[in-house]
Order: structure tokens, then C-alpha cells, then sequence
């Protein structure tokens, strides 16, 4: 596809909620399905660098630890990703919004091996390369309503990437700095 293809244009501040301005702000640039694709290398090497007692790591009382963290990196792409799909196919039933400290409070992270964690989200990265790849030009720029806000499908894969940055700067910073490899 050509360099000026709707998904390589960054969503203007009108096709997303403010509170993901901070997310969308760390996407170095507008070739969005380029920045999904290498990400994932680099954030599975991130964190397959590190031991298994690594990922009961928290780096300070009430954070989660590093496999809760990458647990929520899955789920939070999971509803992201779905929220994409509906909008993609003009489903216009609004979509509720998700406890993110509930989604990792009942989720089996922390029972679980750091790089069983670390392949599952490979994996939802995975669909959801598949799933933006295969979307048509026009469905980038839908709208629809998520958590009672206007979300284009082309937001919410910035969303997606600066979201997974957000959290391997914190990776990098509060945790990995805290530990020695």
C-alpha cells in the first residue's frame, strides 16, 4: 500500500478519548502496522532476558509484578483488538469499558511461568497483526463508541503500540533497573 494509506496517517485528537494521548504520543512514527510487527521481537526480548523469579517482581507494595504486567499488556490488546474488529464491521452497539486492576486481580498471571506469559502474548500480537493486516482502507478511519467515548479503528492501533511502549518504559525503569539480570 501506498505511504499515505489511512492506517499510516496518526489519528487525530478527535478519533480517540484524551486520556490515550499519552499513549498515542510515544508511536515514533505513522507506520503503524510496521511498529506493531517490530515491537514484538523487541518486547520478547525484553523480557525472555530475564529469570523466572524476575517475573514475580514488583517494584514497589500494591504494583503488580512483571508477569501481572504482561498479562495485562494481553488483555488490554485482546479488548483493544476487539473493539477494532466491531468498529471494522460497523457494529455500532457501544462497548462498555474494562477494570483493568480486575482483569490482572482474577487473572492466573502470577501462577503462571514468565515465558508462558511471554508466548501468550506473542500470540495476541500475532492476531492482532492478522487482524489490522486484513482490514480494508475505509474501515481504518470507522468510528465507534467504546468505555462512552468516540474510538477510530485507526486510533486503536496507536493505541495498541503506545501502550505496549507505556509499559516496557516502565519495564525498563521501575522493574529491570531494580534487578539484576
Amino acid at each position: 500500500m501506498e505511504a499515505t494509506a489511512k492506517f499510516n496517517i496518526r489519528p487525530e485528537a478527535g478519533e480517540y478519548a484524551p486520556y490515550y494521548e499519552r499513549y498515542i504520543a510515544l508511536v515514533p512514527d505513522n507506520a503503524i502496522l510496521n511498529t506493531l510487527e517490530k515491537q514484538l521481537p523487541e518486547t520478547v526480548a525484553l523480557l525472555s532476558s530475564r529469570s523466572e523469579a524476575d517475573g514475580d517482581f514488583c517494584y514497589a507494595p500494591g504494583k503488580w509484578s512483571v508477569k501481572e504486567m504482561v498479562g495485562h499488556l494481553s488483555d488490554s490488546e485482546r479488548v483493544f483488538a476487539y473493539r477494532a474488529l466491531r468498529i471494522a464491521r460497523n457494529d455500532k452497539t457501544p462497548m462498555e469499558g474494562f477494570e483493568q486492576d480486575d482483569y490482572v486481580r482474577f487473572g492466573p498471571f502470577r501462577q503462571r511461568r514468565l515465558a508462558d506469559v511471554i508466548d501468550e502474548f506473542a500470540q495476541v500480537r500475532k492476531a492482532t497483526l492478522t487482524l489490522f493486516r486484513n482490514l480494508a482502507e475505509s474501515d481504518w478511519t470507522r468510528r465507534g463508541m467504546a468505555n462512552k467515548n468516540e474510538v477510530s479503528v485507526r486510533a486503536l492501533a496507536y493505541i495498541i503500540a503506545g501502550h505496549e511502549l507505556h509499559h516496557c518504559n516502565l519495564l525498563r525503569e521501575k522493574y529491570f533497573s531494580a534487578v539484576t539480570l
